[in-house]
């Protein structure tokens, strides 16, 4: 195997080690980061589902229980959950990968009762006041999903409904009946609320970072093999070659090769040097055989 054929494998061998640990970092690093761009992205959807609550509980509940209509028929408008889940569903015509749900432990509305795996959070946040934010991984069926999940605390404007089925507007009894979503308590922590998204996004996010990072990493491998090459050959292995060369020829007595040209002063200029003072000796002592 040729000299420089031995030097690019060792150079792609140990380059291609650094470029492959190189890029295991990377990956994580940017998975990592595609996560936590994901989970601000949900911060924004829930901190948007929160002032949902808020406006409709402050001003758009007390605007239509002065309607007429509220006296004789429920508005789920005036629940602050409705208004949330239902702007959060047009948020989803930009942002078809997330979810929401108001995950309650006794709701009145069963579609908002919590699942296993949500009550297991909602407990969480029972059992430690002092969180204000979880973050996690579960399995789903179409794979893994990352969610944020933030309380939900029962304030008085919810007792209004929720305190006792006597206390609660007739119309809710009639839609929902007197069994669920009673008994709350100011202060207490009801459920949760929810934003779930497939693992698949943050992903996708950091594959794509990804392999454009490795496309570049490859760019500027192939160009520092090639430089390397075009550098090896112009200070190591023409003026090797060409030492080679008149080695060859003189060891065959051909003594009238012109000297190495020897330029530089790094080792390969030191070798030319040193050829050339054992070719003038070897010229003289030649001659002096000779005569």
């Amino acid at each position: 195997m040729r000299l420089l054929s031995k030097v690019n494998l060792l150079f792609v061998l140990l380059f291609g080690l650094g470029v492959s640990l190189g890029l295991y970092l990377s990956w994580r690093f940017l998975e990592s980061n595609a996560k936590d761009q994901v989970l601000e992205e949900a911060r924004l959807m829930m901190a948007s589902a929160s002032a949902t609550r808020t406006y409709t509980t402050e001003s758009v509940a007390p605007l239509l229980k002065t309607h007429q209509q509220h006296s004789q028929s429920f508005l789920p408008q005036t629940v602050p959950a409705f208004a949330a889940t239902e702007t959060f569903a047009y948020l989803r015509k930009t942002f078809p990968d997330y979810t929401y749900k108001e995950a309650t432990l006794n709701p009145t509305n069963l579609r908002d009762r919590a699942t296993d795996w949500e009550t297991d959070v909602v407990n969480t946040f029972r059992n430690f006041p002092d969180r204000k934010e979880v973050i996690g991984e579960r399995a789903t069926p179409d794979g893994q999903a990352l969610y944020l999940a933030k309380p939900l605390v029962a304030k008085a404007s919810c007792l209004e409904c929720h305190s006792t089925p006597d206390k609660a507007p007739p119309a809710l009894i009639r839609i929902y009946g007197a069994n669920n979503g009673f008994g709350w308590k100011e202060g207490e922590t009801i459920g949760a609320q929810i934003v779930s998204v497939p693992m698949n996004v943050p992903l996708n996010i950091a594959n794509r970072a990804f392999h454009t990072l490795a496309l570049a990493a490859l760019g500027v491998v192939l160009a520092v093999v090639f430089a390397f090459n075009l550098a090896l050959r112009h200070l190591v292995i023409r003026p090797v070659t060409q030492l080679s060369g008149l080695a060859d020829q003189i060891s065959r007595g051909d003594l009238d090769v012109p000297e190495a040209p020897a330029k530089g002063a790094d080792e390969i200029g030191d070798l030319a040097r040193a050829f050339n003072r054992m070719y003038v000796s070897l010229k003289k002592a030649m001659k002096m055989l000779e005569e």
